[in-house]
């Protein structure tokens, strides 16, 4: 385990250039080994849980050239034309590598296994094992139905319409991936619609996808190769812009970062608890993918409830929200939130004990967490408790600590890797700036 001391900052005002989009990136590989012929993918996202997807993908028989910092090239064979592994299939910390590619091996007439590390063990796959068996496709997790999940897959799936309790990208995405290789078609119908990155990149492979609201229809069929540059992670960005709000006088620019409509909660939260925020649209990615430059301006804040389909559109940004509301006048009331539970760690509990630390007074329920503002940081040693998006948060936090007040010391920051490897040295060029 490694640890990261931060200081307090004395102002912000820079630029920071993120790494390209996880979730993009990791759907991008796959769709790239699913179709027939070569793909080139440009700026993808150099972190640990996108490795993983590679490898796995190795493991299956295709040809993954990749060309560091950031390119890959692919030869895909087309859909359900996976071979076998060797082996075990590592998706290490990746709940989006397990799930995803468990819908694509569902496809195919091999057997795999699919594990990760005592985390992944973890987090909830039955919600992706239901409606996959009911498909036709073999598959036995735990007795908790969690990984390690093993899949004996076949050509031709059966198309169905799945409703899942739980609104998830992934869930979604893992149907939509084996509804490629199902005899008929395939709806996936959430309770709340979730990020659409594999629909519209479905669309670009040149897929028939039908979506109406919360309802998702997609057509099986072959798979076009294709060249993508993969915009800039909103999700990494949210920590420098988040850190940016909470000062008047403070600023920061991220270039180039993904707009997807289902990903973009960070900043409506942001614009509602007063902060500047500027958004300059450029040419969608791959045609299909919003992206442009955001700036965010700090001003004072203000408590707000983040709430049903806000909550779903940010759920990932929670924690470094949670943190900024610390700083916000007022109130913060984070509802819906169950979800928070089935992550990396559970989070509601570990941003509870995180910020107790720094001072910050918070309750909590099953599904909500609300945040008692605004409070005078102190200086703490805090946990990531494995949790990538904890080492993060709580380096702003220690960022956020008023001036001579002493550093904070982050346990566990190489956790920040599994999403984004550069995260602290960019956060110190920013803070020397």
């Amino acid at each position: 385990m490694t640890r990261e001391s931060v200081a307090p900052a004395g102002r912000v005002d820079g630029e920071v250039n993120v790494p390209g989009d996880k979730s993009i990136s990791h759907r991008a590989l796959i769709l790239g080994a699913m179709a027939r012929g070569r793909t080139y993918i440009g700026n993808a996202s150099p972190a640990a849980d996108v490795l993983a997807t590679a490898a796995c993908l190795r493991a299956c028989g295709v040809w993954v050239r990749d060309f560091p910092p950031a390119r890959y090239a692919l030869d895909g064979n087309g859909v359900g034309r996976l071979r076998a592994p060797d082996g075990v299939l590592d998706c290490a910390n990746s709940g989006t590598t397990m799930r995803l590619l468990a819908g694509v091996l569902a496809g195919n007439d091999i057997e795999a296994t699919l594990d990760g590390d005592s985390s992944l063990r973890r987090r909830p796959m039955s919600r992706v094992v239901d409606p996959l068996r009911a498909m036709g496709a073999e598959i036995e997790a735990s007795p908790q139905g969690t990984a390690p999940l093993r899949v004996h897959g076949t050509e031709v799936l059966e198309g169905l319409t799945w409703r899942p309790p739980v609104a998830s990208a992934q869930v979604k995405s893992a149907i939509l991936l084996a509804g490629l290789s199902a005899a008929g078609l395939t709806t996936v119908v959430e309770p709340i619609p979730t990020r659409d990155h594999t629909e519209r990149m479905l669309r670009m492979c040149g897929v028939e996808v039908v979506s109406n609201g919360a309802e998702v229809t997609v057509h099986p069929g072959p798979l076009e190769p294709f060249g993508l540059r993969v915009p800039g992670d909103l999700g990494s960005a949210a920590f420098f812009l988040a850190l940016a709000a909470s000062r008047p006088g403070w600023r920061v620019r991220c270039p180039g970062l993904g707009l997807n409509p289902g990903r973009i909660g960070i900043l409506e939260v942001l614009q509602a608890m007063g902060a500047g925020v500027h958004v300059e649209e450029g040419d969608p990615a791959g045609g299909v993918e919003p992206a442009g430059d955001v700036e965010v301006r700090g001003t004072h804040l203000r408590g707000v409830t983040i709430s049903g389909s806000l909550t779903v559109r940010c759920i990932d940004e929670l924690p470094i929200i949670a943190v900024l509301a610390s700083q916000a006048d007022g109130d913060t009331e984070i509802r819906d939130a169950g979800e928070l539970r089935n992550k990396e760690s559970d989070r509601i509990a570990t941003l509870e004990t995180g910020l107790r630390l720094l001072g910050v007074p918070c309750d909590s329920s099953a599904e909500t967490l609300t945040i008692h503002g605004p409070v005078r940081l102190r200086p703490a040693r805090l946990d990531a408790e494995g949790d990538h998006r904890f080492a993060m948060a709580w380096a702003i936090a220690a960022a956020l600590v008023p001036a001579g007040d002493g550093e904070s010391v982050i346990e566990g920051a190489e956790t920040a890797a599994v999403s984004y490897p550069g995260f602290f040295a960019d956060l110190r060029k920013l803070l020397a700036s």
